[in-house]
């Protein structure tokens, strides 16, 4: 699937000296941040989750603890 991407110039200009350092084109650094910050928001997600669950199965002790 095809994607305009509008950076501000400072932000181009990050994306492209990041990428000529790592010897990637601008397309590949992009998708390679994507791909990290889907990774990274899934596992925040997923930790929340766990919490979450954590919490409500222990929320008696957990009221107890806090008084």
């Amino acid at each position: 699937m095809a994607m305009t991407l509008r950076l501000t110039d400072d932000e181009q200009l990050a994306l492209q000296a990041q990428a000529k350092s790592d010897g990637i084109s601008m397309q590949e650094a992009a998708r390679q941040a994507i791909r990290e910050y889907v990774v990274r928001r899934s596992h925040e997600t997923a930790v929340s989750d766990a919490a979450d669950r954590i919490m409500n199965a222990h929320a008696e002790a957990l009221r107890r603890l806090g008084e």
